[in-house]
């Protein structure tokens, strides 16, 4: 067993918050947190106002799941620097090895909620994604951040960039295996949308594997594939370890797309309304704290990099959270458009649009035989009343619109208004 398999495995399930912790460390980041929720949040009135009386919420420790990931740090920021506490709640997060087990623990129980993939709460919700079960999007944890990674032999041919993959596709004929992490997931998505902007067809010219985060390095390490997307670090990791380079970046087939969401089971909402409102903010509060300064995103690099959480050098963190990338090449570039976790509120809100794009992916790839009621099935799923409520106690700002319009890699915009249409109208399909 490699390394890194044995890291993954060995943390699954596992409570950071109750696994040896450095208390003098927490306990530094607690006073740093206060003083900058201080700062921060001092002019939002009294913070605890739906931890009282009738709003108190439901369930006063909440477990939630994480892959070990970057984007899993609003999370665990929250827990790590107490904003939880604030809304009457403790969150314990619970480190995870595979997004399939995020999804059973999920449907089963185990968890509360989970850091999770979009497209697998609506895949699961459609019964695409393993057992049908309805569930909820709480919120949109971060936007961005993600790449599709290949490896060194195939960038030695040339295959440094989408257009050079095509070629070495096209004039050396064999079978090429790329990875992702979950089937209705947003990296399977990504590669799909990426590989088919290029004239390639995922499921026809390639073959597709599914590998959990924490493993895609090892896996590539041993030949296993020629490609993977995936969150981050694992793609900074495979340069630093001289495996693999940067081809794309997520951000680059979609700028400020949804990744990860805060989710959960339909169930769990409507026994749990106050909790989950509780949650929402103290994730917020987190967000917003991550985003507001070089400070904060080197500290958040060096807590989630512990064994507790990612299991990961710091370096392999704080340097594309901070939007400086390599491609592994020798080519650097400062990217604008880097993972974020609250840019003044604009990432966190649940858009319906962000939703049905990935049933129309679904629909696209032949995950779904017919098209669902998009809006409907988006408006099931997304909570967008229950996070108005908590980002309006934290005066977040809010969109004045469900839908939002973007232009993805391949020209082709997307705004939600005829989802059918849109689905229907790529050439390169299931």
């Amino acid at each position: 067993m490699t390394t890194a398999h044995h890291s993954a495995q060995s943390g699954a399930g596992t409570s950071p918050r109750t696994g040896p912790q450095r208390p003098d460390r927490r306990r530094a980041l607690q006073r740093t947190a206060a003083l900058g929720a201080a700062t921060v949040f001092g002019s939002l009135g009294h913070p605890g106002v739906w931890a009282a009386g009738s709003d108190a919420p439901e369930k006063k420790e909440v477990k939630i799941g994480f892959i070990p990931l970057t984007d899993c740090a609003s999370v665990v920021m929250a827990s790590v620097l107490g904003f939880d506490q604030k809304y009457g709640v403790k969150i314990i997060p619970t480190k995870e090895a595979s997004w399939a087990g995020v999804r059973d623990k999920l449907i089963n129980g185990d968890l509360d909620m989970a850091h999770v993939l979009y497209g697998l709460i609506y895949g699961v919700h459609l019964g695409v994604g393993g057992p049908k079960r309805n569930m909820a999007v709480l919120m949109t944890l971060n936007h961005n951040g993600q790449a599709i990674t290949l490896s060194r032999k195939l960038a030695e041919k040339g295959a440094v960039d989408g257009p050079g993959l095509a070629k070495l596709m096209a004039s050396e004929k064999r079978e090429y295996t790329f990875a992702q992490t979950f089937p209705t997931g947003t990296h399977a998505m990504w590669l799909y949308y990426w590989l088919a902007s290029l004239g390639v067809h995922p499921l026809r010219d390639a073959k597709v594997i599914t590998v959990p985060p924490p493993q895609m390095v090892a896996n590539m390490r041993v030949g296993n594939m020629d490609g993977f997307c995936v969150g981050e670090p694992w793609n900074h990791r495979a340069i630093m370890d001289g495996i693999g380079i940067t081809a794309v970046t997520t951000q680059d087939i979609w700028k400020d797309h949804p990744e990860k969401v805060l989710g959960t089971t339909a169930d769990f909402v409507r026994q749990n309304p106050n909790t989950c409102r509780a949650v929402i903010m103290a994730v917020l509060e987190a967000s917003r704290w991550i985003d507001s300064g070089l400070q904060n995103k080197l500290k958040m690099a060096e807590t989630i990099a512990d064994k507790a959480y990612v299991n990961t050098s710091v370096d392999a963190i704080n340097q594309r959270i901070l939007g400086r990338y390599q491609n592994g090449l020798g080519r650097t570039w400062d990217d604008p458009n880097h993972m974020k976790f609250f840019a003044d509120g604009a990432v966190n809100y649940p858009y319906l649009s962000d939703g049905m794009w990935f049933l129309t992916q679904h629909k696209r790839w032949g995950l779904l035989k017919e098209h669902p009621n998009y809006q409907q099935v988006a408006r099931e799923i997304n909570q967008t009343e229950l996070y108005r409520q908590a980002a309006t106690q934290l005066k977040v700002n809010l969109p004045k619109s469900d839908l939002r319009s973007n232009r993805l890699i391949d020209g082709v915009v997307w705004d939600g208004k005829d989802p059918a249409r849109y689905a229907d109208g790529f050439a390169v399909k299931a």
